[in-house]
């Protein structure tokens, strides 16, 4: 028996459904009849950092290959009929996915033909077919797309700051692996990592847009497979609380230099709640958005430019830290800047007028992505997993107040869990 849940906002006058499916999926659907357009998201709670895991019922861990959930992506696609992208293109769909740190997602966008091409999506998802030839066909491919990404400027300035940061967390390896780690994959460990992180009790499927929840959740009762309830263990190395290093630089091809600077904070207690989400984007958001006085500073020092400056609040399970990113003629300076505005911050506080402006800020932002069937189906998933839901998320930014926001300074931005990673012209 599907489990349904109704969940509506007064604030914004939205509304979705939660189903707890009778084969152990949650669904989203977030009807959206004004719009044109339909978005769905089918993911699991399964990335680049579950490289060593426990099932539920198994005596000992597992440690797999570096880079094994992104080659089960792209092999995903795959099956005895086809590629799926070939199925999509006859119902007019655009598909696509992605790995990230601790998910996978598969999804789809379309304006027509919405019920069809979400059968596609249910179908291939849950039909592996992993040979001894086409696994070592996709060696070459993924293989070449590692060696592009270890050329790639924005990849490297990322991954070299992660491997400042964090000493033993699998965060600080590349998504994708190695040449050497995606040689290591077999089938049989594409089956074990997909029978343990598809199981249909560890993924999520959301559907925004202009859909019927009835006809969604038949074709659901049609295409969904059971699955036993499972527990994964995700298996990490204690993490210190220090930095590997403060600074790291590479030399490539690029006419400015690119940096990231991030600070580390402790992430053992898990994610952070909708609460300090919140607070932190409001904390960033006036701290350094182009409303700011250090945006304004730097911008005028020739130190930054408008188009590349930014920052993000980067966190998932056993790591979190706030990175500021950009392109420099000087990244030092920055860096600096950015230390003395969070200590003028920290000494001063924020105005009233400095507060209200971020906040209302962040809240606009949030509310806009509300008419984005993409932003909203992206979101939620990604918020489950984190253990957050939408509207308690916007619901917390609203009620945010000044000093709870300043609160967040004593566990973030810390000058000495701080490190600048910096990519330099070629000279």
């Amino acid at each position: 028996m599907n489990q349904i849940q109704t969940v509506t906002s007064e604030r914004t006058g939205e509304m979705y459904y939660v189903v707890r499916h009778s084969s152990g999926l949650k669904i989203y659907i977030y009807p959206k009849a004004q719009n044109n357009s339909s978005y769905a998201v089918f993911g699991t709670r399964y990335g680049s950092i579950d490289n060593c895991f426990q099932v539920s019922d198994e005596p000992a861990p597992h440690r797999v290959p570096n880079g094994i959930a992104h080659y089960l992506e792209h092999k995903l696609f795959e099956s005895k009929e086809g590629d799926a992208f070939a199925r999509y293109a006859k119902t007019g769909a655009s598909a696509n996915a992605y790995t990230s740190f601790d998910m996978t997602c598969y999804l789809f966008s379309c304006t027509e033909n919405v019920y069809d091409s979400l059968k596609i999506l249910l179908d291939f998802v849950q039909s592996p077919y992993f040979t001894e030839q086409t696994v070592q066909k996709e060696q070459g491919i993924i293989g070449q797309e590692i060696r592009m990404y270890d050329d790639d400027p924005q990849w490297r300035v990322m991954f070299n700051l992660l491997g400042a940061l964090y000493h033993t967390h699998p965060v600080k390896i590349d998504i994708a692996g190695t040449v050497e780690s995606i040689a290591k994959i077999t089938p049989q460990l594409l089956y074990q990592c997909y029978n343990t992180f598809y199981n249909l009790n560890n993924m999520v499927l959301c559907i925004v847009g202009n859909v019927e929840p009835k006809r969604v959740l038949e074709l659901c009762d049609q295409m969904l497979k059971p699955s036993k309830p499972v527990s994964i263990q995700r298996i990490f190395e204690p993490e210190p609380e220090t930095i590997v290093r403060s600074r790291v630089e590479q030399k490539l091809s690029v006419a400015v230099p690119l940096f990231e600077f991030g600070f580390k904070e402790q992430a053992a207690n898990g994610r952070a709640t909708s609460k300090q989400l919140a607070e932190t984007d409001i904390l960033l958001e006036a701290l350094s958005s182009p409303a700011s006085p250090l945006f304004r500073r730097l911008l005028d020092e020739g130190l930054i430019n408008e188009a590349s400056f930014g920052h993000e609040y980067f966190e998932g399970p056993g790591f979190a830290s706030v990175i500021f990113s950009g392109e420099s003629k000087n990244p030092d300076a920055v860096a600096e800047e950015i230390r003395a505005e969070i200590q003028k911050i920290r000494r001063g506080g924020l105005s009233a007028e400095a507060f209200k402006r971020a906040k209302n800020s962040v809240y606009g932002r949030n509310l806009a992505a509300l008419n984005s069937t993409g932003s909203i189906a992206n979101s939620l998933v990604s918020l489950d997993f984190a253990g957050r839901e939408l509207f308690s998320y916007i619901n917390a930014v609203a009620g945010a107040d000044r000093d709870s926001v300043l609160r967040r300074l004593d566990s973030q931005l810390l000058p000495e869990t701080s490190a600048l990673s910096v990519v330099s012209p070629v000279q």
